[in-house]
């Protein structure tokens, strides 16, 4: 999810070559729909920070309501700390690139999120 067409364009051609299936729009509440009605299962939300309408945190905690096990990857060209200025702040510690970002820089943030297991997690017997 990214309010510039043309990062959005880049993010979803990057994640394609690497091999992952995208939904992709501008509007949030497109967003907050297609989570609603795909049928199948939608692993990751990437976002921007800081787009007009609703911000990627509040957007991220709608999502999170209809998918529950969403994980979430943020993404902004300010700082972690010009965000913050901004009035949107998102978890200490939460997933984040910094755009631009290389195809490299972002398939590597992706498969870390979609990997990656809490601790606090239950392990179900096998």
């Amino acid at each position: 999810m990214d309010d510039e067409p043309e990062v959005r364009e880049v993010a979803v051609d990057m994640l394609g070559m690497k091999g992952y299936k995208t939904l992709a729009t501008s509007d949030p509440m497109v967003a907050v729909q297609i989570a609603r009605t795909e049928a199948g299962p939608i692993h990751l939300l990437l976002t921007d920070v800081v787009m007009p309408i609703m911000n990627g945190r509040v957007l991220s905690e709608q999502i999170r309501v209809i998918r529950p096990g969403i994980k979430v990857l943020f993404m902004s060209a300010y700082s972690t700390q010009t965000v913050d200025d901004y009035g949107v702040r998102i978890a200490p510690g939460a997933p984040f690139v910094m755009k631009p970002f290389t195809m490299e820089i972002l398939a590597t943030q992706v498969r870390a999120i979609l990997d990656y297991r809490s601790p606090f997690s239950k392990r179900l017997p096998t």
